[in-house]
């Protein structure tokens, strides 16, 4: 055994402390504070109803989680109101975390009938990426003879049922093989924020690199809201992307090596290892597009802290229309192709959920009267055992369309029969031509199957019960249905702000921008530059693609020789304001807006229909000018006075308040709805917008359905038209006729 003198024993004892104390700041330091995240029901529910039923009985939630945190605790707080007619001995509700029972919430008798609230314990063993939680209701109303199909068999969830997560940051490596995370995690369910910084004022080509990343970020967050705020030196908290030239850097990179080529680094900050800063780097400014044109392209390549990019090059031009978010719309198209999740053309259970396929089309494909959009779908189903109200009903946007009977194996004969070995022997099958109206197609729609099922459950007569088990029906649409957009034009009524702001058009028709040209201020400020890479990024997010062709000028009499639509951000230029359709100006406190005939301020439809408007409806009949403090920002919408096929969207605001103002209502989903007509104003009050002045048509139509489409509001002209083509015709064959009768009596003379 061995042993030390006490003195030495004293000594390194001390030392050890000594050790323990200095380390103690190093721990506190890495450890950074944790934070706590509330999911409400609309948030985790899928769909709109939140009621549990005998034959319904399972409500699933679903969450994710970043991968850079890591869950402490979780709770779920339930609020519900059960039936008054449960049996409390009887019925309950179980919670499931992915498949494993967290606990059983039963009913309190005292409170049948009366909202009750239950805390439930998640485990956060059990939590992953993706989470679901499923609420199972298990109710009973009597002992014996029951029917699942009764109607006192329900369980109401509130909508303040909410998750609590409390989370915890992990550690990261400095690996830029985990891109584009942490700088933006798609598992992040709320709203994410990425500032940018310069090292002073940009140039307009750094503008333009910024922009090409935002735009990246916003192809990746789709639906997400996604915010940049701009810096010029000083350095945020919070992840942050860094964008520099060798000479000209922030104060944080001041000792920071030159580098010799485009560059792309992660490192930490020097205050906070848990801050992770992105570094975009090169020589000079073309340097620095080519890094992020490879960081948004060579994403799989990247590995390790730092990557030099060496090469990148475009081996074919986009087309129009060829956006990867937007469906073709020049060939059919397979269901297969417009697979969001596995099993999503599947569904299952007593009542199975329906099915739904979600369509995002140019916003100017015209499909005016028209006899419909051709769909041939093939379905699966469990067949009934007799032949009753058992249906397949189409629905589309929410509207019906149609219903389609779901026959007994025996008595199907489809031209398709076919048996899928997954679902076994009781399957049938069909298979249908469906022709969806054409009218209620839009921008962003959602096809809904929903199989129903008319069997009765086990209905007894007093004193003859029968147990009779429920039959899992199933249900599948085939992956290799088409439905088929080609052969439509493109032709579309302007300015509509609605499409801007549903879809970034007229912008977005070429998915990297190669026809959209930026018009910035010479000197834009933090806050303009933020609107730039907000609305950059928002029209990324709607075509899933980054904006490797824009370009972005500071001279408004350059930008307007070109062929291209023009996009600009700041004060309206002079070019603009001498503009006779220049119907709001916005010039610090003052402002000047041309109201129409027919008002119409407010959200209503998202695209105006020109058949249910006056042509006179939009011109401007008064003028109002006033002066105020309060932030207003707006966007306008018009005509290129150089190319007729062009468009004009000016992004207009004052102060920084008021560009803070614009760049919520872009990023906010509910406010881009509201936006629509030519001109749309933004307070804090919300978004209201309206049609003034004149309008216009982009795109290309036959003759025939051009002149067909733009008489079709005017009968009376139309019909002066009919009787002058008849008359003339008439004439026509009048004077042919008496010409062959002259020939032949000239013959028989």
């Amino acid at each position: 055994m061995l042993s030390f003198p006490r003195a030495s024993c004293s000594w390194f004892l001390a030392l050890l402390a000594v050790l323990a104390l200095a380390h103690a700041p190093l721990r506190a330091q890495e450890l950074k504070p944790g934070k706590s995240l509330t999911l409400d029901l609309p948030r985790l529910a899928q769909g709109s109803e939140f009621k549990l039923y005998g034959i319904r009985n399972r409500q699933v939630l679903e969450f994710t989680l970043r991968s850079d945190q890591l869950v402490t605790q979780a709770d779920l707080n339930l609020v519900f109101t059960p039936s008054p007619a449960l049996l409390p001995k009887l019925s309950h509700l179980r919670v499931y975390l992915n498949d494993e029972l967290m606990g059983v919430v039963p009913v309190d008798e005292a409170l049948a009938g009366r909202q009750q609230r239950h805390t439930l314990a998640l485990d956060p063993q059990f939590l992953a990426s993706f989470n679901r939680v499923s609420l199972e209701f298990v109710g009973h109303y009597t002992d014996i003879c029951e029917d699942l199909a009764h109607s006192s068999l329900w369980l109401d969830i509130s909508r303040q049922t909410n998750s609590v997560i409390d989370q915890q940051a992990l550690p990261l490596a400095n690996d830029l093989a985990y891109f584009p995370e942490p700088f933006f995690d798609k598992n992040d369910m709320a709203a994410q924020e990425l500032p940018f910084v310069f090292a002073g004022t940009p140039s307009m080509a750094r503008l333009q690199a910024a922009s090409v990343l935002a735009s990246y970020f916003g192809s990746q967050a789709k639906w997400k809201s996604l915010r940049f705020p701009v810096s010029y030196g000083a350095l945020p908290s919070g992840h942050a992307v860094i964008l520099a030239v060798n000479g000209q850097r922030p104060e944080v990179l001041r000792s920071y090596p030159d580098v010799d080529g485009p560059t792309v680094e992660m490192i930490s900050a020097p205050d906070n290892p848990h801050q992770k800063l992105l570094l975009v780097l090169g020589r000079d400014d073309e340097d620095l597009s080519t890094a992020v044109a490879g960081l948004a392209l060579g994403g799989p390549l990247f590995r390790g802290q730092s990557v030099r990019v060496d090469e990148v090059a475009t081996l074919a031009p986009r087309k129009p229309y060829d956006a990867p978010n937007w469906m073709p719309t020049d060939r059919p198209v397979q269901f297969s192709e417009l697979r969001e999740y596995p099993n999503q053309f599947e569904a299952e259970g007593l009542r199975p959920p329906p099915i739904t396929l979600r369509l995002n089309l140019p916003p100017d494909l015209f499909v005016w009267r028209n006899n419909g959009i051709p769909m041939d779908i093939r379905y699966r189903y469990t067949a009934p055992r007799t032949e009753d109200d058992s249906r397949l009903t189409l629905s589309l946007n929410g509207r019906y369309v149609d219903s389609y009977p779901l026959a007994p194996e025996a008595a199907h004969t489809g031209l398709a029969r076919i048996r899928l070995p997954v679902l076994g022997n009781d399957a049938a099958t069909s298979d249908e031509s469906l022709i969806i109206p054409a009218l209620k197609i839009g921008t962003h729609n959602e096809i809904r199957f929903d199989f129903s099922y008319a069997s009765t459950l086990g209905a007894s007569q007093q004193g003859m019960c029968k147990t009779m088990l429920p039959v899992d029906a199933r249900a599948a649409i085939d992956g290799d249905s088409i439905i088929d957009f080609s052969g439509y034009e493109h032709y579309l009524e302007m300015p509509n702000l609605g499409a801007f702001a549903s879809s970034g058009f007229p912008f977005s028709r070429m998915a990297d921008l190669s026809e959209t040209v930026a018009v910035m201020p010479p000197e834009p400020t933090p806050a303009q530059a933020a609107v730039l890479l907000e609305t950059v990024a928002h029209i990324g997010s709607q075509v899933g693609y980054p904006a490797y062709k824009l370009r972005i000028m500071d001279d408004w009499q350059a930008a307007g020789q070109i062929d291209a639509d023009l996009l600009w951000i700041g004060r309206a230029p002079e070019g603009f304001r001498r503009r006779p359709d220049a119907n709001l100006l916005l010039e610090d406190t003052m402002s000047r807006l041309r109201v129409p005939r027919r008002s119409g301020w407010g959200g209503g439809e998202t695209y105006p229909s020109r058949q249910y408007a006056g042509r006179g409806d939009a011109d401007p009949v008064s003028q109002v000018g006033v002066r105020a403090s309060a932030p207003i920002a707006a966007i306008v919408g018009m005509q290129s006075n150089r190319f007729p096929q062009r468009s004009l969207v000016g992004l207009m605001a004052a102060t920084d308040d008021d560009y803070a103002l614009l760049g919520n209502a872009i990023t906010d989903s509910g406010k881009r709805d509201a936006m629509q007509g030519s001109v749309v104003i933004v307070r804090e009050s919300g978004v209201s917008g309206a049609t003034v002045g004149p309008r216009y048509f982009t795109g290309r139509l036959g003759w025939w359905q051009l002149i067909w489409f733009h008489l079709s509001d005017r009968p009376i002209l139309l019909s002066g038209i009919a009787v002058l083509a008849v008359v003339l015709v008439a004439f026509l064959l009048w004077k042919s006729l008496r010409w062959v009768a002259r020939r032949r009596l000239a013959k028989d003379a």
